[in-house]
């Protein structure tokens, strides 16, 4: 592209810091950045024309792990380590709210309900149940996990709920949109559709090189989750989740966040609609991917389920359909370092960016004096 003199001068000269990725991580450790360096020149690069990934995308679940997720994540983490991963997501959910207010993110806590497909999982976390909330006693001063019959007539189901009084739901564009507006009337400049396609570091700065144009920053910030392969060398894969949102739906009943089958179908009412997410499980290796789009499988699973447990006895249309592209890995643990001199990386969210994404944002930029 043919910059002018004042482009180059005005967005990419004398740049103290760069982030790349506009999502809720990225616009998180800007405004931190902001915070503590209140002259430094900040730009924030996003390849997309909105945020891309998963911080407008994913279902708007301000949760921190349904029962038979954390009874999972016990055979692959000590009981310490799950305490810290929930500890860390509900600070994060609480720095989320208090960044941005409840009202501009419209949070509501309308708790959140587990569902069981087979009496064997449910029995599983019965028997865990009482366990589990011990382990949380410390963080929440109550138990967590309660049992309630089945009040809003799912079929095909446990006749029982496990239920989480703590678990919120956010409007996740007006999360963003907010996180926007705060971040641009701080003085960080925002470009969209640019990528980095590498960079090269020295001493003093980091040379980063996009497909518009190469230029020096001081230091770098790699906020881009799912992405961050194309980048990085880290333990991280990207997943895709997809998800529908049916048509309104006259009288919906439904009320608060849903997870089935160890959280890996989840759903809510949205504007007297069923937004209906999930089923990476069906196939995890065809959803390890950072393309956009929707598989025959998947769609065709969720459709069955809206159809035969969500809203068995109602006109239910499909009016959208989108994905998102998630960052997972082998532990829970979200990878939040320094790379060497001057570059740093916040990345693997683990499908928990809106508990996490805005704690994770804030240790990023914290990484620098």
């Amino acid at each position: 592209m043919n910059f002018s003199y004042w482009e180059l001068k005005e967005w990419f000269t004398n740049v103290d810091f760069t982030v790349v990725g506009s999502g809720i991580v990225g616009l998180n450790c800007a405004l931190q950045l902001r915070e503590k360096h209140p002259k430094a020149k900040i730009i924030i690069l996003e390849k997309g024309m909105l945020p891309q990934g998963a911080s407008t995308k994913n279902a708007g679940f301000a949760c921190f792990g349904s029962l038979s997720e954390l009874i999972d994540d016990l055979n692959t983490h000590t009981e310490e380590e799950v305490f810290s991963l929930v500890k860390k997501r509900w600070e994060g959910l609480q720095l989320l709210r208090e960044t941005l207010g409840d009202k501009n993110i419209d949070y509501q806590q309308n708790k959140g309900y587990e569902l069981f497909l087979t009496t064997e999982l449910y029995e599983t976390c019965l028997e865990q149940r009482v366990a589990i909330n011990q382990l949380l006693k410390p963080l929440f001063s109550s138990d967590v996990f309660t049992i309630e019959e089945n009040k809003f007539g799912f079929q095909n189901i446990h006749h029982q709920y496990i239920t989480n009084q703590f678990e919120g739901q956010i409007d996740t564009g007006k999360m963003v949109a907010k996180l926007l507006e705060k971040v641009v009337s701080s003085g960080i400049k925002i470009i969209n559709n640019i990528q980095v396609e590498q960079f090269i570091e020295d001493n003093e700065q980091v040379e980063v090189q996009t497909n518009q144009i190469a230029f020096n920053t001081k230091k770098l910030f790699v906020a881009t989750n799912g992405f961050a392969n194309q980048l990085l060398k880290e333990n991280i894969q990207p997943a895709r989740a997809q998800v529908l949102i049916t048509k309104p739906i006259k009288d919906l009943h439904i009320k608060g966040t849903f997870h089935l089958d160890k959280g890996y179908y989840y759903f809510r009412n949205i504007d007297d609609r069923i937004l209906f997410g999930g089923g990476r499980n069906l196939d995890f290796k065809a959803e390890e991917t950072t393309e956009f789009g929707q598989t025959t499988l998947i769609q065709n699973k969720l459709e069955e389920l809206l159809k035969t447990t969500i809203l068995p006895n109602s006109k239910v249309e499909i009016e959208h359909r989108w994905s998102g592209i998630m960052g997972v890995g082998n532990q829970k643990k979200a990878i939040v370092k320094q790379l060497s001199n001057n570059v740093f990386c916040g990345v693997r969210l683990g499908g928990m960016g809106v508990a996490i994404g805005s704690l994770v944002g804030k240790e990023l930029a914290e990484l620098i004096n």
